[in-house]
């Protein structure tokens, strides 16, 4: 894994909002069920990709991780234009929880939490991060979760004191071990956002909410 030297280097990008969260976005499996890289589809003229950076870049995260098991290639490349910094993940064969570690192992000291977002919720509103952010930094509770007609979605905000935990390599589920050991002390924050909830992980959640882009891509061979 490269050193973290280099991120003193990186330009940041200052929110408005005093608290210091950053976007962490696992990016490191297979896509087997889509068949083709989740990461860069296309979602109305952005990358999927591109879609959840800049939400969490313009709703309040100082600075955006991706998570990859390489820093080389398309998807390295595509993440840094948008104006990310790429993580090597050591542990793709982890899923997410690895490419969560991974981004862990590279935060600054001072950083007081993370939002974690997967790539394939490129719906989520730019509003609902900073609604997030907000909360996150009006309370000192350890999770602060988005609910849609009371269904909880993503991003997850971990505050630092949760960090070590995280890392912790026995979590049967992963981060959801985590957010389950801590469910009394989950903040909600309710959203008119459903792409909090809509997961796009196959061909036909693809087809289902970006029916030209699908055409487009997979039928005008």
């Amino acid at each position: 894994m490269q050193s973290v030297g280099w991120l003193a280097v990186i330009t940041t990008f200052i929110s408005p909002l005093p608290v210091d969260v950053w976007g962490v976005v696992p990016c490191s499996g297979r896509s087997s069920r889509m068949g083709t890289p989740k990461a860069m589809l296309d979602a109305g003229g952005r990358t999927f990709l591109e879609c959840v950076i800049i939400s969490l870049r313009r709703g309040g995260c100082r600075r955006v991780l991706v998570s990859l098991p390489s820093t080389k290639g398309p998807v390295a490349a595509k993440a840094r234009g948008a104006g990310a910094i790429v993580v090597e993940n050591p542990c793709p064969e982890e899923g997410p929880i690895g490419s969560l570690r991974a981004a862990l192992r590279v935060v600054r000291l001072d950083v007081e939490g993370v939002a974690f977002c997967p790539v394939d919720h490129p719906l989520i509103q730019v509003e609902t991060v900073r609604a997030l952010v907000t909360e996150f930094t009006d309370n000192d509770g350890p999770l602060v979760v988005p609910t849609f007609r009371g269904k909880r979605g993503h991003p997850v905000l971990f505050r630092r004191n949760l960090f070590d935990e995280l890392l912790n390599t026995e979590l049967p589920e992963g981060a959801r071990t985590v957010v389950h050991n801590h469910l009394h002390a989950i903040a909600e924050v309710p959203v008119e956002d459903n792409g909090i909830v809509t997961d796009i992980d196959d061909l036909s959640d693809y087809r289902r909410h970006f029916p030209r882009q699908y055409r487009l891509r997979f039928q005008s061979r």
